[in-house]
């Protein structure tokens, strides 16, 4: 067994190297540019939103508070009328990347310390680079990609975002795995 803390280089490591690939991915690679359809009209629905001053959140349209408001007829017939749809409103204004890129590597970090105590757990000192890239590459993997299929199931985020963020993960899982095979404690 290995503990965590003996292995905060490798967590730290493979946090950087899933840091640079997603910058990559994204502003190099650019094929997420179509995981996001422009509205029709996108001047006059965000002038529509604009009014209504909508608080940040994250919105579902019809919604109903609980599962008797669900069975009502006017409830039925707003779901049959339409639009349905799920909205995500933030306020106006340059929100800047630097929040975001923040809590993105402190995410990895996290993926890190998981594959840390999986890996660490199964293994000891000195195992084989391959067997460590196994147990921290799958957990890196499972980390940076399983969650995110809830939203092509639940709430219609097309599967083919779901299936670039799978090829995001694999790469992600692959760096995290060989970082930790590269610097397991002998």
């Amino acid at each position: 067994m290995v503990s965590i803390p003996s292995l905060w280089l490798p967590i730290l490591v493979s946090a950087v190297f899933v840091f640079i690939a997603s910058s990559i991915i994204h502003m190099m690679l650019r094929y997420h540019y179509t995981d996001m359809k422009k509205l029709p009209d996108e001047t006059g629905v965000a002038d529509a939103l604009r009014k209504l001053t909508i608080p940040d959140g994250h919105y579902f349209l019809p919604h109903a508070a609980d599962m008797k408001e669900m069975k009502t007829p006017e409830f039925k017939e707003k779901m049959t009328k339409g639009p349905n749809g799920i909205l995500t409103i933030w306020s106006g204004g340059n929100p800047g990347m630097t929040k975001f890129l923040v809590q993105w590597f402190v995410f990895c970090l996290v993926v890190g310390v998981l594959a840390a105590y999986v890996a660490g757990r199964a293994l000891g000192p000195g195992a084989e680079f391959l067997s460590v890239l196994r147990f921290a590459g799958v957990m890196g993997f499972a980390c940076y990609t399983v969650a995110g299929y809830s939203e092509s199931i639940w709430y219609r985020r097309p599967w083919s975002v779901s299936l670039k963020n799978t090829i995001d993960g694999l790469v992600y899982g692959v760096l995290t795995g060989l970082a930790f095979g590269w610097l397991w404690p002998s």
